[in-house]
């Protein structure tokens, strides 16, 4: 059976197909008695929209990009429900990218959002300044940027949506500190982005408030998988580093750490307390269950749709930075 076109439904109702068109895009200048044909039109006859070809005459794609480091992890995943919380029920869909922390695959990416004439565009970058010149081209063009979590360099005057990484970073270490904790390694994430140097600043703020600090117990991660954290465990014990509590840049530096502590026998929380900052489901399947800094990342999604639909709305309004709060979950690990 063939495809049903916008053609025979004009043919059945007597009605142009422009009409038909500013109906099926719910065109105000088209009143209800003659959109209501229309879609009862369409849904007898079994009509399924070209969406290309409609958004063509609307001047927008209906799509929004979405570029993010990974996909692995329920981190994005759960930004994504938030986006799509906002987007999906306004007829926005949602083109998926992943950079696999490769500044030269997100600007692949993101020349391929642009060729698809995406009406906006909402990422977590891999790396601060790397590709600080497409962010501002494609801006600079006319499509929207929205940033969450991590941000660019602020020479660029960008729309974000962020936690206050070294505050919550700092009070989860006192944390730490209160429950009787001096030797706190922190499993450092890329220096190249700003959260990781924000999260070592505040812990070292307050191990330094507590004259404890040792710059030794800052282990700099060759990337932030399981196998990352393992490995960075694995050389703390190797070179007989004295430690009793671990601080993770995220929930999956942490589980990777806390695997390996477990496979040697080491018990947490008694011997080594752990803590991790990100607050994913991940820090709930694990046993002994994870501490963490919970963001709320739904949240952060629902926020940045809404940038998102400001700046299609009006791309010369002022860019805006949402600060969200987070949440320190105390669990079994510490």
């Amino acid at each position: 059976m063939r495809r049903i076109t916008i053609k025979d439904l004009s043919k059945f109702l007597s009605l142009s197909t422009s009409t038909i068109s500013r109906a099926l895009l719910h065109d105000k200048n088209v009143n209800e008695e003659t959109r209501k044909r229309v879609l009862d039109a369409a849904e007898k006859l079994g009509y399924k929209p070209n969406l290309t070809a409609l958004n063509l005459q609307s001047g927008q794609s209906r799509t929004i990009g979405f570029v993010v480091p990974e996909m692995i992890t329920p981190f994005s995943s759960t930004v994504l429900k938030g986006i799509q919380n906002i987007l999906y029920p306004l007829g926005y869909r949602i083109i998926i990218t992943q950079s696999d922390e490769d500044p030269l695959i997100e600007r692949k990416n993101l020349q391929l959002l642009e060729e698809f004439n995406v009406d906006a565009i909402i990422i977590n970058l891999c790396h601060e300044t790397s590709n600080n010149d497409i962010y501002q081209s494609i801006m600079d063009r006319g499509t929207p940027l929205i940033f969450f979590d991590r941000i660019p360099h602020k020479s660029l005057d960008v729309s974000k949506v962020i936690i206050d990484d070294a505050i919550k970073a700092s009070l989860m270490v006192e944390y730490l500190i209160k429950t009787g904790r001096k030797r706190i390694i922190h499993l450092m994430g890329p220096s190249t982005i700003r959260n990781a140097v924000e999260r070592v600043n505040g812990y070292k703020r307050i191990l330094m408030k507590y004259n404890i600090f040792d710059e030794n117990l800052i282990v700099q991660t060759d990337g932030m998988t399981f196998e990352h954290g393992k490995k960075a465990v694995k050389q703390l014990l190797n070179k007989n580093i004295v430690f009793d509590s671990i601080f993770a840049f995220s929930d999956t530096l942490a589980m990777g750490a806390m695997n390996f502590l477990l496979e040697q026998k080491v018990r947490i929380p008694d011997e080594v307390s752990i803590a991790s900052f990100s607050g994913t489901e991940l820090s709930t399947m694990v046993y002994p269950q994870l501490t963490s800094v919970q963001q709320p990342l739904e949240k952060m999604g629902e926020t940045a749709a809404e940038l998102v639909l400001e700046k299609i709305k009006n791309n010369s309004l002022p860019s805006r930075a949402v600060l969200m709060d987070a949440e320190l979950i105390y669990r079994a690990s510490t």
